[in-house]
């Protein structure tokens, strides 16, 4: 818990944008939802991108189309809050 994203949510002041794979064993699932709520519950801004079919390598070895997409989204991001 002394290392979990959770604990520091009240500091959070930025926009935050969580990208995540539903097959990614590595950080649970679980965990990012739990991140989105309690930001989203603070009024932080948040958006929450969540890929299907792929794992913790999806920017390395994911299908090619949810490469781009994530990529997309990530710029998309720094589009609208940079």
């Amino acid at each position: 818990m002394e290392r979990s994203p959770i604990r520091y949510a009240p500091r959070v002041k930025t926009p935050i944008l969580i990208i995540h794979s539903e097959e990614d064993y590595r950080c649970p699932m679980e965990q990012a939802e739990q991140w989105y709520v309690a930001l989203k519950r603070l009024g932080v801004t948040v958006e929450f991108v969540r890929f299907a079919g792929e794992n913790h390598e999806l920017s390395r070895s994911g299908k090619p189309r949810n490469r781009i997409d994530r990529l997309n989204f990530i710029v998309g991001w720094f589009q609208r809050y940079i």
